[in-house]
């Protein structure tokens, strides 16, 4: 039997062929994974729409004179407020405590003993700080006093060193552009301080303590 002597080219043709067939066969599979795209989508008015979160777009430009002064303005409050409202908040806890132990005493010695007593504690721990104080920071001071008091500071000086005393602190108060008598408007004027003051508090975690009632 005569063997016949296979044609190299053929086998050429053939192996390349094959080649050509997997390549093809295993870019159809390749293919057949992404010809879908998964999306997020929503459901508008019965239609399906895709839809995506594109990344934060900052727009800056220059501020006018009025807001670089707004801005100042507020910037010099919210200081003011991060440095005196730890002062207020501890004074208001002594006074509001001093308040409640008065309420079961009825002999006057003895009252003046006990006002005595916490005035030296807030003079120990506040004289040094408060004297660092602009004129600015003490207004803001004294409001937020009636904030965490719920009374002026005239009237807690009234209560505690007498009308005399009280006349004698606002004539100097005057002086300085201010008044003792300040209230506290939360919702008012005083909305930002406000929203300061919180701000504050979840900062440091301060709870909000509870008001004394009127002197």
């Amino acid at each position: 039997m005569r063997l016949i002597k296979p044609n190299c080219n053929i086998i050429k043709l053939i192996f390349c062929a094959g080649l050509i067939i997997s390549n093809n066969s295993t870019q159809a599979q390749f293919n057949k994974n992404l010809d879908t795209i998964k999306l997020t989508a929503i459901i508008y008015n019965g239609d399906t729409i895709s839809c995506t979160t594109i990344s934060n777009i900052y727009i800056q430009c220059k501020l006018t004179f009025a807001q670089r002064e707004a801005l100042a303005k507020y910037n010099r409050l919210r200081n003011a407020v991060y440095v005196t409202y730890p002062y207020a908040r501890k004074s208001g806890i002594i006074l509001n405590d001093l308040n409640k132990k008065l309420n079961g005493i009825t002999d006057r010695r003895s009252r003046k003993k006990c006002i005595n007593s916490r005035e030296k504690e807030l003079k120990k721990e506040f004289t040094t700080p408060l004297t660092n104080l602009s004129v600015y920071q003490g207004k803001i001071l004294m409001k937020l006093i009636n904030r965490e008091t719920g009374n002026s500071c005239y009237e807690i000086i009234k209560e505690y060193q007498g009308g005399l005393a009280a006349g004698v602190y606002q004539t100097v108060a005057f002086f300085f552009n201010s008044s003792l008598k300040q209230d506290y408007a939360p919702k008012d004027e005083d909305v930002v301080i406000e929203k300061i003051v919180q701000e504050v508090q979840r900062m440091y975690g301060f709870p909000e303590i509870a008001l004394n009632p009127s002197l």
